[in-house]
């Protein structure tokens, strides 16, 4: 079932690289692939045995017998949501793809099924130099979609994302190669732990130059906003939670004992990316700006809940990052849509107004953003409230920062929601400016449907990510 659902979207990319057919076709074929995807993932939670906590799904065989390299991939509880997500935010990001009608087709559609299979690579690797190979494999695709699809600084994007993750992928890669030669095996349910600091570092910045974390955040503002739409959505909602995975799955668990030791400067280094990251978006010009900082704020958020190193940090840490992927990539894909209908980058001094005549638009915007408001009975609070309530647990300093963070969000969100939908109409919003057509609901919909129904059910998730696994996981140690 894992290596199907890697399998499934990279056999799809090489089907639409050879395939006879049209742009329109082959749009189709990838929208196809990429709900088959996601039926195949529903399959897998639906035959998931959630009273379990070990590997489910594995499959193992010998890749490098002298190394003790593996294909090992499998899934955990937790894991096995980070692959749900992913298959959702690509598939939404596929078919607005289609929708809007992107230029070069069949390398376009082959990039973004390449970069689908990639990430759902590195949620379910069980091989540190597996895990790294698809954590490299992600920069390919990326790097091209920016590259060729983005706007008119595009060239320098790319570039400026490639360097911040190559440098923090080197250091990976050199502390993979001797911490899997301590260990004598890469296989990462039969390592142990080590109390290496500078192994961990090594890790550390690699995870927060993905996520992003400050100061790792540079690459930031210049790739999310030379990036399309749907790039941009996938960089947020999806290839940024790669780092905090491997926080998750690797640097916690492994070492025990530099956590510790870091674990006072890392929540520092979150608290202030958390609240730095909530201003930039407060004095952000533009809808994609806010929403862009806001990632880097959430980001701090979550890191905040994963060094809590209690079950109640760990649960909300993992559901506020299935919340952040549903809700930026929504409100990316709208942003992308507001400035398609406006011929503007989404600047909040030419919109305004939009909401007239315009119910749905203004419904997907309201709905998506109240919830990203972490509102009581939405699933952002209970993701908030779980990771605040955790890092209570290492101090009540931390709590009173992400309560502060959560008064910065509400400002921020509800000014970029008047700016585009209230006030004044915009010299950039036109009468004859559409409400959302209906390809475009259909994109939209099912994202804020998954938002409604965790905000009915959380414990969907929350109840269903703990019990890490038990080889080398000390998440819980005090």
């Amino acid at each position: 079932m894992t290596t199907s659902l890697i399998a499934i979207p990279v056999l799809g990319a090489l089907l639409i690289a050879i395939a006879p057919l049209s742009g329109y076709w082959l749009g189709s074929l990838a929208a196809l692939i990429s709900l088959v995807e996601v039926g195949v993932w529903i399959t897998a939670a639906a035959r998931f045995d959630f009273s379990s906590s070990g590997l489910q799904f594995d499959q193992r065989a010998s890749w490098f017998s002298d190394l003790q390299v593996s294909w090992h991939v499998g899934q955990y509880r937790f894991s096995l949501w980070f692959v749900g997500m992913t298959v959702v935010v690509m598939a939404a990001c596929t078919i607005y793809g289609w929708w809007i009608g992107r230029d070069r087709s069949r390398a376009y559609f082959a990039l973004m099924l390449l970069l689908t299979g990639a990430v759902v690579g590195v949620f379910t690797a069980q091989d540190l130099l597996l895990f790294y190979a698809f954590f490299e494999a992600m920069l390919i695709p990326l790097y091209i979609l920016v590259g060729v699809w983005g706007r008119s600084d595009r060239m320098k994007a790319p570039i400026t994302f490639v360097v911040y993750t190559v440098v923090g992928s080197l250091l990976m890669l050199a502390a993979i190669i001797v911490f899997g030669l301590q260990q004598g095996t890469f296989d990462m349910t039969r390592m142990g732990t080590s109390s290496s600091q500078w192994l961990f570092l090594g890790f550390v910045v690699a995870f927060a130059i993905k996520s992003p974390l400050f100061p790792f955040h540079g690459w930031l503002p210049i790739t999310y906003r030379q990036s399309p739409a749907e790039v941009s959505a996938v960089l947020s909602g999806i290839v940024g939670k790669a780092g905090l995975y491997g926080l998750l799955r690797i640097a916690i668990p492994f070492f025990p004992q530099p956590v510790h030791d870091w674990r006072i400067v890392i929540l520092v280094l979150a608290s202030i990316s958390l609240v730095y990251g909530s201003l930039l978006a407060f004095r952000a010009p533009d809808f994609r700006g806010v929403v862009m900082y806001s990632s880097l704020a959430q980001a701090g958020l979550i890191v905040l809940g994963l060094f809590a190193s209690n079950s109640l940090g760990f649960d909300g840490a993992v559901l506020q990052i299935v919340n952040h992927a549903l809700v930026s990539t929504s409100l990316f894909l709208l942003a992308g849509m507001v400035e398609r209908r406006t011929g503007t980058r989404g600047e909040f001094a030419l919109l305004g107004g939009m909401a007239r005549g315009r119910p749905a638009l203004a419904t997907a915007i309201m709905t998506v953003g109240i919830i990203s408001l972490a509102v009581p009975l939405s699933t952002t609070f209970a993701g908030e409230f779980l990771i605040l309530a955790g890092v209570f647990q290492q101090g009540w300093i931390w709590a009173v920062i992400g309560a502060v963070a959560m008064v910065l969000a509400a400002m921020y969100m509800l000014r970029a929601i008047s700016a585009v939908l209230h006030q004044d109409v915009g010299p950039a919003v036109s009468e004859s400016a559409l409400d959302l057509r209906v390809g475009e609901l259909a994109i939209v919909a099912p994202l804020v449907l998954c938002l409604i129904g965790l905000s009915a059910w959380p414990n969907l998730i929350s109840s269903r990510a703990s019990s890490p696994p038990p080889a080398g996981f000390t998440q819980y140690a005090p």
